[in-house]
């Protein structure tokens, strides 16, 4: 089965669900859907960063600080986190990801998706997907920071880390993840 034909799980405003269809339908028509987004650090605290393939359905050759990806049609947000940061990261045995809000991301041309942020600590070698991620590296958070406005960042992605800073900000979160 390939990712177009995956089954997700359509979603309203208030994400509740009210329908099913396959990936590629739902990005083609601008159906809502779910998303998780997992900030993943290594030992020393520093951020997966990754370039994603120019073959991705969505972002094609941008930038992100998160892995992640769509909830699958009955899948929880928890179940997906997991599995998403464990296939992208290329490991197994990860701890759960800690979950720290969810939030609707529209990009203003119609398209949506309910985005459920978390932060996992990676301390395994990772080996990431190659039909996911071009490039890979553990970045400090300031270089993340100096990287924001030097790379192209996927948009729904920069969205959430701007977020997880405000929610860090209001004392919410841990900034070690």
């Amino acid at each position: 089965m390939s990712a177009a034909d995956e089954i997700l799980d359509i979603v309203d405003d208030q994400d509740r669900v009210v329908g099913q269809s396959p990936r590629g339908e739902a990005y083609a028509e601008g159906l809502r859907h779910r998303c998780v987004f997992i900030l993943a650090r290594d030992a020393e605290g520093r951020i997966f960063v990754h370039r994603r393939t120019p073959t991705k359905l969505v972002f094609p050759s941008l930038y992100d600080m998160f892995v992640g990806g769509v909830v699958g049609a009955g899948e929880s947000y928890d179940d997906a986190a997991l599995r998403e940061a464990e296939e992208e990261l290329g490991v197994s045995g990860l701890p759960r990801p800690e979950f720290r809000f969810k939030f609707l991301y529209e990009d203003g041309a119609g398209h949506g998706w309910w985005s459920a942020v978390y932060e996992v600590r990676c301390e395994l070698p990772v080996a990431p997907q190659v039909e996911e991620i071009d490039w890979h590296g553990f970045l400090s958070e300031a270089e993340v920071e100096r990287r924001l406005t030097e790379w192209e960042w996927t948009p729904d992605g920069l969205a959430a880390y701007r977020r997880l800073r405000e929610f860090r900000a209001e004392g919410r979160g841990r900034a070690d993840g």
